[in-house]
C-alpha cells in the first residue's frame, strides 16, 4: 500500500514561493509503475492538476502554471517536492500529492492520495 504525506508551511505571503514536500512510503518514487502528482483544490472550486514527476525524473506541468511551478525529488529520502513562485491569494488551496499507475497528464483521479495540506496566501 502506497502512503503519501504532505508537509510544509500553512501560510505564505504574496509574491513569495510556496514549498511543499510529499513523503512516500510503500513504494519507491523511482519505480516505473507510478507517477507522482501535485493537485490542489481552491476554496469552493474543483480539483486542479498542477504537475507530475515520473519515475525517471521527467516533469510535466499544467500550462497555466508552467511559468511558476517546479517539481523535484530527493530519491535518498523518497520524497518529491512542489515549488510555486510568485504566489497570490488565488493560490490559496488545499494541496495534495497523489500517485497513480503511469502518467496521466491533467487527470485528477489517482489510486493513492495524501491527506492534503492547507496553504493560505496572505500578508
Amino acid at each position: 500500500q502506497v502512503q503519501l504525506q504532505e508537509s510544509g508551511p500553512g501560510l505564505v505571503k504574496p509574491s513569495q514561493t510556496l514549498s511543499l514536500t510529499c513523503s512516500v512510503s510503500g513504494a519507491s518514487i523511482t519505480t516505473s509503475n507510478y507517477a507522482w502528482n501535485w493537485i490542489r483544490r481552491p476554496p469552493g472550486k474543483g480539483l486542479e492538476w498542477m504537475g507530475v514527476i515520473a519515475y525517471d525524473g521527467t516533469t510535466y506541468y499544467s500550462p497555466s502554471l508552467r511559468r511558476r511551478i517546479s517539481i523535484s525529488r530527493d530519491t535518498s529520502k523518497n520524497q518529491f517536492s512542489l515549488q510555486l513562485s510568485s504566489v497570490t491569494p488565488d493560490d490559496t488551496a488545499v494541496y495534495y500529492c497523489a500517485a497513480g499507475d503511469g502518467l496521466r497528464i491533467g487527470a485528477i483521479e489517482y489510486d493513492f492520495w495524501g491527506q492534503g495540506s492547507q496553504v493560505i496566501v496572505s500578508s
